[in-house]
């Protein structure tokens, strides 16, 4: 009896998943900003990005929670006040992943040196950036993540398309250049 198997349908991301691609989104990020900032305020041609390891959680953490936010708000409010939420939210996150940070004389950061820093944890001069940042944040990384999907299939992803080990039968280079210009390739085509 043969039987033909279904494809799966593709599911979401799972939280853990997303998290961690904020994370990796956070930490690229603040490496990027403060490589930017050196060659700013020092001229520094060598553009040192730096952070923490805590980097990770904290921005994990942060813009899985925005993520949120951005599911419960967007319909009922404008992306503009979205995103001051996003931006009050991002400087109370920071204030508390900070202060229990120092208990433990671990926190990467101080903003003693800005004019406008309360307790060297936050600073209001990187309101715009915060801003500018919770914008991205919504309009590309979390859109764009809540849009992908695992797909249940081979492993690699790309077994229809390799020839079979023995040699004989497989498909022809043109042939797989072909099906894999027409196909998803294990990803759900955009729009």
């Amino acid at each position: 009896m043969v039987t033909t198997a279904t494809p799966e349908a593709p599911v979401p991301l799972t939280v853990l998943s997303r998290w961690y691609l904020y994370a990796i989104h956070g930490y690229f990020c603040e490496v990027m900003f403060t490589a930017a900032w050196e060659f700013v305020v020092n001229c520094n041609w060598k553009f040192p990005g730096v952070t923490s390891v805590w980097a990770l959680f904290i921005y994990g953490t942060c813009i899985l929670i925005v993520e949120q936010m951005y599911l419960k708000l967007r319909g009922r409010c404008p992306v503009l006040l979205r995103c001051i939420i996003y931006t009050l939210w991002t400087y109370l996150w920071e204030f508390g992943t900070g202060l229990l940070l120092r208990q433990f004389d671990a926190c990467p950061w101080d903003y003693s040196e800005f004019r406008y820093n309360f307790m060297g944890l936050i600073t209001a001069e990187y309101a715009i950036p915060w801003f500018c940042a919770s914008f991205i944040v919504e309009r590309l990384v979390i859109r764009k993540t809540l849009r992908l999907r695992f797909h249940e299939g081979p492993e690699d992803g790309w077994s229809n398309y390799r020839s079979d080990a023995g040699g004989g039968g497989g498909i022809s280079e043109d042939g797989r250049r072909r099906q894999m210009r027409n196909s998803a390739n294990g990803y759900l085509k955009g729009e």
